[in-house]
């Protein structure tokens, strides 16, 4: 708590230096920053946490919707996720707009890779709230969304071009044709389609059923009917199609012609609903009463409600480039994408909590997304983790993976009890604690059946060995028998989450938790040295390694499962560490790493390590793991060397470009990775820790939505060129700052942080235990 002095002080340095922080100016944003290169990110348009995502499908890098990597146009579709890897996710009944030659429905092409159109590279325009784009034969889409409503507009060719009239076909499959069955239904005297379909989750257990009513308007309706595999017809109007014999993919959808318009513009209205039909319907009555002049107006909220939800951040640039101020906008609005806020549109029970989807996947998310959403949109973060809390009261578990209503696979541990700590410790409100603590002690104490996609797996052997052992012998549960490493690191943690939220609500038995936190000792190995894959010793021993039953001792290289080796993941080469490596997982100890530290050697040794991990190639920025490593110089008491390494990755890995991100956007994980260090505190969520770097801008402000209070981080001789970054003195409130770390409480009070900047590194923040924070 600051002092009155203090107090006196901040006044005074307001007075003398003034910041005019430039709005948060949605120009900034780019949608189509990681549309390529694996970034998978949505390039559509959308509401904050919109249901409705309306952009291009392609052939091409299609997770997102949209890539921009010149594939074909396959369709138009109205859910989306964002920024998934594996299967593509949703991209639910797409539209295709086209002409049929002289005027013949069954000269139209219907199928999917028969239908498909290069786009125009130019033509591409993405903002928030808006997307654009010109097919190769001249029609050119665009879209907009309200919260369950998508609009598009096509425009056609003039007449005199194109003959024949416009054609706009829907087709009942997704963007992997996960669809199990479907109807649709066609009414051509209203110009409505309606139908609904069953499909896969792209990375989980079950199935949805999703449901679209579309209106057309603009353009008087010739006749319309349904097509199979590419035929059609006006008769039936109708349609009912399951998977197909011997699961035959077939192909099917409906169509409708149009008289075409003077502007040759005809705009669809696609209300989306999980719930029925005719409630997609109520929802695209309810939000666009007039599709055509509905797509200005949805468009222009979008707009204001991106530029509210944007709005709690203010930068004073200091004469950073528009390339870098794109970067970092473009990261803060891809956070808020998804999870998507589905309440009233879930079927599978009836509660007054809010429910959210596609929390895809937390184990991603937890690292810096939520925690970001924390400080710049308190409110719908308390709702999301009132939301995992309702999932629990009616599935039993806290999910760690959740999207289309299904329940996703778990990659680690029970990584939703980090997100609830995290709120605990930072004072959200609205949460029922004591709920939420039970969630958490039923992750920690119980073992589900199905360990694949909720709970923990190996709970006999986590309370008897405290470890997960190498070839478990697990007859409660099932689940993929393998990450025992990764797994054991990551309970340890959710473990002590469980107990700083069981002792701050007071209630017995929190030590038990505490205890198991220490678990993570257990499967260090210190006479284990690690090589690479030429035989070089890379001069380090002490890792994690896999333990039997018994106590002895497995193997697994220190290196397997790097960017210097094979991938490893849930399917593809499963292994005792997930999607990184031993080398990886050794820094995962984020509530002890003192201990850490003195594990491996000491502040010189570790410091070595992690130059070595981020500097020899074993290091994927691309991947969630290694955010926090980044800054885990912090502790050591070299915080210098934490700004010095993310430097290394911005603007190299992260810039404003199509192909702007290292990896998989998660869901907003890396754009939340960039926000955070572009702005010069990095947290360490489920503790109320932020370290502290120098931002890349003069000046941050940060105006918490609910108290008010602004807080400030100032660079005192701030260079755009980068060569003035370390930090020789902090001021805190006016008064001298050792720490290299500060609180929640700077968000929520308001503190002004000011950063005098030299070009080496300063004595600042350096001694040892100043980050030892347990």
């Amino acid at each position: 708590m600051p002092s009155k002095q203090s107090l006196l002080s901040l006044s005074l340095l307001f007075f003398l230096h003034p910041t005019t922080g430039t709005p948060s100016d949605l120009r900034y944003v780019n949608p189509l920053i990681g549309s390529t290169a694996g970034g998978n990110v949505f390039a559509g348009a959308s509401l904050p946490y919109g249901l409705a995502k309306p952009v291009a499908d392609v052939d091409g890098q299609n997770t997102g919707g949209f890539s921009t990597d010149g594939s074909n146009v396959t369709g138009f579709s109205s859910l989306h996720d964002s920024g998934t890897g594996g299967n593509p996710s949703m991209g639910n009944f797409p539209l295709f707009p086209q002409h049929c030659p002289s005027d013949e429905i069954n000269g139209c092409r219907f199928g999917k890779d028969a239908r498909k159109k290069h786009y125009k590279p130019e033509s591409v325009v993405a903002e928030p709230g808006y997307f654009g784009i010109e097919l190769v034969d001249g029609i050119r889409a665009e879209m907009t969304a309200s919260r369950r409503t998508a609009i598009y507009r096509f425009t056609f060719p003039p007449h005199e071009e194109k003959g024949e009239d416009p054609v706009i076909s829907i087709d009942l499959t997704d963007l992997w044709e996960s669809r199990q069955n479907a109807s649709i239904e066609i009414d051509a005297e209203k110009g409505r389609v309606k139908g609904n379909g069953t499909f896969l989750p792209s990375f989980g257990a079950g199935s949805y059923q999703t449901y679209f009513c579309a209106d057309f308007s603009g353009a008087g309706v010739k006749d319309g009917g349904i097509w199979v595999n590419d035929r059609a017809g006006s008769e039936p109007k109708e349609l009912f199609v399951t998977r197909g014999f011997n699961n035959f993919y077939i192909q099917a959808g409906g169509w409708m012609s149009f008289l075409r318009p003077d502007d040759g513009t005809i705009t669809a209205r696609v209300g989306v609903s999980f719930i029925s039909t005719e409630q997609a319907c109520s929802n695209a009555e309810s939000e666009v009463s007039d599709p055509i002049s509905g797509f200005e107006k949805s468009q222009e909220q979008a707009k204001q409600a991106w530029s509210q939800k944007l709005s709690p951040i203010k930068i004073t640039p200091g004469g950073v480039s528009d390339d870098m101020l794109g970067a970092f906008w473009s990261g803060v609005y891809r956070t808020m994408l998804s999870p998507q806020d589905m309440t009233g549109e879930n079927p599978l029970w009836e509660s007054d909590e809010p429910y959210f989807d596609s929390f895809y996947c937390l184990w991603d998310a937890f690292r810096a997304q939520h925690p970001f959403l924390t400080i710049i949109d308190p409110h719908q973060q308390s709702r999301m983790v009132r939301s995992l809390l309702d999932t629990y009261r009616h599935e039993g578990w806290l999910p760690d993976c959740r999207m289309s209503l299904c329940k996703g696979w778990t990659q680690g541990g029970s990584n939703a009890d980090v997100v609830i700590a995290d709120a605990y410790v930072k004072n959200l409100t609205g949460i029922n604690w004591e709920l939420a603590y039970k969630a958490m002690v039923n992750d920690a104490e119980n073992e589900p059946l199905e360990w694949s996609y909720e709970g923990r797996g190996g709970l006999q052997s986590w309370k008897k060995l405290n470890y997960i052992p190498y070839l478990d012998f697990d007859w409660m549960g099932f689940g993929t028998n393998s990450r025992s490493i990764s797994r054991t690191v990551e309970y340890a943690y959710n473990d002590y989450c469980l107990g700083v939220v069981g002792e701050g609500i007071g209630e017995d038995g929190y030590t038990t938790y505490l205890s198991r936190s220490g678990n993570w000792r257990n499967l260090f190995r210190e006479d284990q040295p690690s090589f690479l894959e030429n035989g070089t010793n890379t001069g380090f021993t002490g890792f994690f390694q896999p333990r039997y039953l018994n106590g002895t001792w497995g193997f697994q290289d220190p290196i397997a499962c790097s960017a210097l080796a094979s991938w490893c993941s849930l399917t593809s080469n499963p292994s005792e560490t997930f999607e990184s490596s031993v080398w990886e997982y050794l820094f995962y100890v984020p509530h002890d790493l003192s201990s850490l530290i003195d594990l491996v050697g000491g502040t010189d040794s570790f410091v070595n390590r992690l130059d070595y991990f981020h500097t020899s190639g074993l290091a994927d920025i691309g991947n969630e793991p290694v955010f926090l490593t980044v800054y885990e110089y912090h502790y050591a008491g070299r915080p210098a060397l934490s700004t010095k390494r993310a430097h290394s990755y911005i603007p190299r890995t992260f810039n404003a470009t199509t192909n702007g991100l290292p990896g998989n956007d998660d869901s907003g994980a890396m754009g939340s990775f960039l926000a955070w260090s572009m702005m010069g505190l990095f947290p360490n969520p489920g503790q109320s820790v932020y370290l502290i770097s120098p931002p890349f801008f003069e000046a941050v402000e940060v105006t918490h939505p609910e108290t008010g209070k602004t807080a400030t981080i100032r660079n005192v001789n701030f260079d755009p060129d980068y060569k003035r970054v370390y930090v020789q003195s902090a001021k805190l409130n006016g008064m001298p700052y050792k720490r290299n770390w500060v609180g929640h409480e700077f968000f929520t009070q308001g503190w002004t942080l000011e950063l005098t900047l030299g070009e080496v590194e300063g004595e600042w923040g350096t001694k040892r235990g100043i980050c030892h924070l347990v």
